[in-house]
């Protein structure tokens, strides 16, 4: 069958169904039985029946509104590239009667992070996409989602009890091992490494605490090593923000360090350069273009990509899915640990993947 002859009454004979059974299906209106409805999902699936191919040849009449909940862009060049994301989608659903309102928090400030949350509720969207960079201040806002039945989907940071229509993301944890192998790995003199949380308020951020947890009990299960392991949280706006790095990257023993942010990867690697310290091993996070500047000098010596656009992109077109055409969504979505070096930036920016 060729996509665009594909019409209404094709699907209802493949089903086995009426054109009314299938219509309703595609619009969500009118009751349609659970047997009908399996039968109209599984044929759509089965000649990979495309949004885009649904809207253009059936049309819809219901608009749906999406919130975005997310720190705003201007911030960080980490959540600028979610921004992306989101307008990418936007601009591909929007034709099809998909609205995307962006609600932005400031990144520092759990407070605003609140008062944007109540506001995505009072403003009754259809579907939520949000980044729950605080733990104790998302918990209560959940219930308020889950009170109006507004499905909600996380990406970046996976709370397990929010019961999420979906999670985005990667395995924190895991990229957390992947960093203490990347500084561990050729390493043959004793000395100290240090995890490094740059701009972050650690005692509430599970995405940090995943990663610092990873990286610790990657060298835990090597048993005895010869390396002392430290942790800095610093904050460029303190006074002594500068003093307290350099004294770190004065340290003699210092052979690595893992940075748990794509932001305080740049800000490491600027002091790095600037004290002429190219031997202390560098692991951080995504291809922004200051962390590419610093990876393609050799500063950096490995980046593990995240890729925040495509995250917040998937995560709307995840919750287009479930509201247009009902179709399931993962529970999770993890995205490979993607590690970039000096020798694979060029093929991996060239390949569009990122």
């Amino acid at each position: 069958m060729v996509d665009k002859n594909i019409r209404i009454k094709d699907i209802a004979k493949l089903a086995g169904v009426s054109v009314g059974t299938v219509d309703r299906v595609l619009h969500n209106r009118g009751r349609v039985s659970p047997e009908a409805l399996k039968k109209v999902t599984e044929v759509m699936e089965q000649i990979d029946y495309k949004p885009n191919l649904i809207a253009r040849t059936l049309g819809s009449n219901k608009n749906y509104r999406i919130a975005a909940l997310l720190p705003d862009p201007k911030q960080d060049p980490y959540w600028a590239q979610s921004n992306l994301g989101i307008t990418q989608a936007q601009t591909e659903w929007a034709q099809y009667g998909i609205q995307v309102e962006l609600f932005l928090f400031d990144l520092l400030d759990k407070n605003s992070f609140q008062k944007m949350a109540h506001e995505v509720y009072l403003a009754k969207p259809d579907g939520i996409l949000i980044a729950p960079i605080f733990y104790h201040e998302a918990l209560p806002i959940f219930e308020l989602f889950r009170e109006t039945d507004i499905p909600y989907v996380l990406f970046n940071t996976n709370i397990p009890e929010a019961s999420p229509l979906s999670f985005i993301g990667q395995n924190l944890y895991q990229s957390g091992r992947v960093g203490a192998e990347l500084l561990y790995f050729g390493q043959h003199q004793p000395g100290t490494l240090a995890v490094l949380h740059i701009d972050e308020d650690i005692h509430d951020s599970v995405h940090l605490l995943e990663k610092e947890k990873g990286f610790r009990e990657y060298f835990k299960d090597k048993g005895k090593i010869n390396f002392s392991i430290i942790d800095f949280i610093l904050n460029p706006k303190d006074p002594s923000f500068q003093k307290q790095l350099e004294e770190l990257l004065e340290d003699p023993a210092l052979r690595g360090i893992f940075v748990s942010t794509s932001k305080g990867t740049s800000v490491t690697a600027s002091l790095l350069e600037k004290h002429g310290k190219k031997d202390i091993r560098l692991v951080g996070y995504d291809i922004l273009d200051e962390n590419l500047r610093y990876l393609k000098s050799g500063i950096i010596d490995f980046l593990i990509n995240q890729n925040p656009k495509r995250q917040a992109s998937l995560g709307i077109s995840h919750l287009v899915n479930h509201l247009m055409f009902k179709k399931g969504t993962p529970g999770t979505d993890l995205f490979p640990l993607e590690v970039i070096t000096q020798q694979n930036v060029d093929s991996y920016l060239g390949s569009g993947i990122h």
